[in-house]
């Protein structure tokens, strides 16, 4: 089975953190990982937390046999120009960045052997869901020696490519629609008197109970969400709603390639 004897970060922003923080959760990280950053203390701070990892240039990040780019896509063009010169023939690179499609990247990069990603910030806790699609170039060996890589932070599924900017709306982002009410709870908890451990209890159970009782199959979402009798935050329900409906189709119009 192939496996990478080296894997090159091209940039060491969150994405690269909770990745790597996936990987370690999961076992110590294995030496051959290079994290390239145009920041110093971003690598300071990677190298402080991350025992393992090399601090490297562009350049060497680049010439591994896995390279990954970490860039937001403003920067994207800029960081494949740098890339390109330096990429070995036989490397796969996978890229992190929505908008950017596979034949882009190929054309810009020179290569066909092209993975994209779109991943979510619980890989950091084994519990993400990663959508993946392979280009034509990336074959079997590679792609079973990818999936190994990506087990540790969830699920991995392989998706059609034009789907991949609606799940960066969805499961990438989605999660700072959230966290924000969810933390609001925990601190009204304990203006209520609950113990930080029991309201965390609570909180988790709610949530992804509420989870699979809205989304199991068959269930009507009007029924279900008409189960309790109580809703104090109904008069804003509009608000919150037409805020979603607003910024995230916005955003998605702005990435999709």
């Amino acid at each position: 089975m192939k496996t990478f004897d080296s894997i090159g970060f091209v940039g060491g922003g969150r994405a690269t953190r909770f990745l790597l923080e996936g990987w370690k959760a999961a076992g110590p990280l294995s030496g051959n990982i290079h994290v390239a950053d145009c920041n110093a203390q971003v690598l300071d701070a990677l190298a402080a937390d991350f025992q393992g990892i090399a601090r490297a240039t562009t350049a060497q990040a680049s010439g591994c046999e896995l390279v990954v780019l970490a860039v937001h896509p403003p920067v994207m063009k800029a960081a494949m120009e740098t890339v390109r010169s330096h990429l070995g023939r036989a490397a796969v690179v996978l890229s992190l960045a929505p908008k950017f499609t596979a034949a882009a990247i190929a054309a810009a990069l020179g290569t066909e052997r092209i993975v994209r990603m779109i991943p979510n910030a619980p890989s950091s806790i084994g519990k993400g869901f990663n959508p993946v699609a392979y280009a034509a170039g990336v074959g079997a060996d590679a792609k079973t020696a990818l999936r190994g890589l990506f087990a540790p932070w969830g699920d991995a599924p392989e998706v059609p490519e034009a789907d991949l900017e609606a799940y960066a709306i969805l499961s990438a982002m989605g999660p700072t629609y959230l966290w924000f009410q969810w933390q609001a709870l925990r601190e009204l908890a304990a203006d209520f008197g609950l113990g930080a451990a029991d309201a965390d209890r609570a909180i988790l159970h709610m949530v992804n109970g509420s989870a699979e009782c809205l989304l199991a199959a068959g269930r009507d979402p009007g029924k279900v969400m008409d189960m309790v009798p109580v809703k104090p935050l109904k008069d804003d329900e509009a608000v919150i709603v037409e805020a979603y409906r607003t910024k995230l189709t916005g955003l998605y119009a702005k990435i999709k390639p």
